[in-house]
């Protein structure tokens, strides 16, 4: 169901919002790596409980033979939320989600070659135009 992933989504962006807001607060007077500990501590703990709660499969998955996409996956995680906060620590929040945000121009190519996914005239002009979009956002 279409709106179901698209509600996901639009709660995703509502929450998301206010990350870099309230890390860059927190890394006024915390080391950037303690802030990416503490807050991501809190998204393992919360997905520990919808885990346990809808008593979704843990030992079995790693198993899977799909399972060392998602140990890349938790690998890219790291290396990229590790990356953000520092960044954040160090630069102001309007120039450093604009860039970081360009996941939105490199996630749908990288998705075109590796998982087959369409990549269609409007996905391309919708990239150029996220791509322009940042540019004006960081450009003084």
């Amino acid at each position: 169901m279409a709106a179901g992933y698209l509600l996901w989504a639009v709660v995703a962006l509502v929450a998301y919002t206010f990350v870099p807001i309230f890390t860059k607060a927190a890394m006024e007077n915390i080391p950037s790596t303690t802030v990416a500990l503490v807050s991501n501590g809190i998204l393992a703990v919360i997905a520990l409980g919808v885990v346990l709660v809808t008593d979704e499969p843990v030992t079995s998955s790693l198993s899977d033979p799909r399972a060392p996409y998602m140990l890349a996956g938790g690998v890219c995680l790291a290396v990229g939320i590790l990356a953000y906060y520092r960044a954040l620590s160090l630069g102001p929040v309007n120039v450093v989600v604009p860039v970081f945000g360009l996941f939105l121009v490199t996630s749908p190519l990288v998705s075109a070659l590796a998982l087959d996914e369409a990549l269609t005239a409007r996905t391309v002009f919708g990239v150029a135009l996220a791509m322009v979009g940042v540019y004006l956002a960081t450009v003084n």
